[in-house]
């Protein structure tokens, strides 16, 4: 995507060929930085404190750090070590550990000598797929989108509820739940936005409200608690939100706040789409409430908010009452049966087991195997 008419994504290989570069979205939206990872230390404190962050570009981190540590020792006992490192950073989102597990099948077994160049070769295949499968996402996604636009009068937007950031920040590029939305625009059907502020760490309106507004899509952002009020006064026309994990019975985990807003969205009759390239369904897992690991963040995330003063200082800055202690789970889950559809790269399936094995059955069958 482009930013101030600079095409740009979210992590590529410094000028040197091994660096990696990264955006550092805990300085958005004020500051746009980038920050160079040269560790596999340094790639696995970006992805545990967020400098990157969404479920598809935490598994491309993972894997040029995978890269990184091999520079310094491509030794199986090194190999494994980086697995771990990294592996260990988050324990949510399911496509870290299919990037770790895609990086361990690609190199175990070769010779330590051909090790980095396959691990970078492998971490950058992985940039390239995830780009092309949120394209192909989005495209799956702007057919429901033109279905809507249909039948509404001439010229009156799309109404669209996000929830937390999905865009291409949240990826390599394009992005999952934003990514029809961008086609969309892009096309001449007109689109609005609710882009919910999702506390704690506000990724709505600091990162989906940023990336939005430099593309041109109409936005406005609106406080988590109001997009019942909106469906219930037919001000919301869909709902896409993205997802961390998705069970192969179709539950997905979604920041926390996903949940609620499928809850209003089934009283209102409105449509509430997930949508998710394949590597973030996870095959093992039947049952998303009792079995996706919900991952707890620091009180602090909750206490203070990070933000930009009058008079142009930002900073963290304490909005809860001193002394209280704070609950913050990231994630939640939304069961199946709240689910209108998963928007995929291979299409549109129901939330079921039966719809996602139909439309991934060698996936499907290559895990029952």
């Amino acid at each position: 995507m482009k930013i101030h008419g600079r095409h740009y994504r979210t992590i590529w290989l410094d000028e040197d060929g091994w660096g990696v570069v990264v955006i550092d979205q805990t300085r958005l939206p004020f500051h746009f930085e980038t920050v160079r990872l040269a560790t596999a230390e340094e790639a696995a404190h970006a992805i545990r404190h967020m400098t990157v962050r969404g479920a598809p570009l935490i598994g491309a981190t993972a894997a040029y750090g995978v890269a990184l540590a091999l520079r310094v020792d491509a030794s199986d006992a090194a190999l494994e070590q980086a697995l771990a490192l990294l592996g260990a950073t988050r324990p949510t989102a399911v496509n870290l550990n299919w990037a770790l597990a895609r990086m361990r099948r690609r190199l175990t077994g070769l010779p330590q000598a051909e090790r980095v160049a396959a691990a970078y070769a492998e971490a950058g295949a992985i940039c390239d797929e995830d780009v092309a499968l949120c394209h192909a996402i989005g495209e799956h996604g702007l057919g429901v989108i033109r279905e809507i636009a249909a039948r509404k009068p001439a010229g009156e937007p799309v109404n669209i509820l996000t929830h937390c950031n999905a865009g291409w920040l949240a990826t390599v590029d394009w992005g999952t739940a934003l990514a029809p939305i961008y086609l969309a625009h892009d096309a001449g059907i007109p689109v609005h936005v609710w882009v919910d502020e999702t506390r704690p760490r506000n990724q709505g309106a600091a990162l989906t409200a940023y990336e939005l507004g430099s593309h041109g899509v109409p936005h406005a952002v609106i406080v988590d608690n109001a997009g019942g009020h909106l469906m219930q006064h037919g001000q919301v026309d869909m709902v896409i939100v993205g997802t961390d994990r998705t069970t192969a019975s179709g539950d997905v985990a979604n920041k926390i706040g996903t949940y609620l807003k499928a809850l209003a969205a089934k009283d209102n009759g409105v449509p509430f789409y997930v949508a998710l390239p394949s590597p973030t369904i996870d095959w093992t897992l039947q049952d998303g409430l009792r079995e996706i690991p919900i991952e707890e963040r620091s009180q602090r995330e909750v206490t203070h908010l990070f933000g930009q003063a009058e008079d142009g200082r930002t900073g963290f800055f304490q909005v809860a009452a001193p002394g209280s202690a704070a609950c913050n789970p990231a994630f939640d889950v939304t069961p199946a049966r709240l689910v209108t559809g998963l928007i995929t790269e291979r299409g549109i399936a129901p939330a079921s087991a039966e719809g996602l094995a139909r439309l991934f059955p060698d996936l499907a069958q290559g895990q029952a195997a």
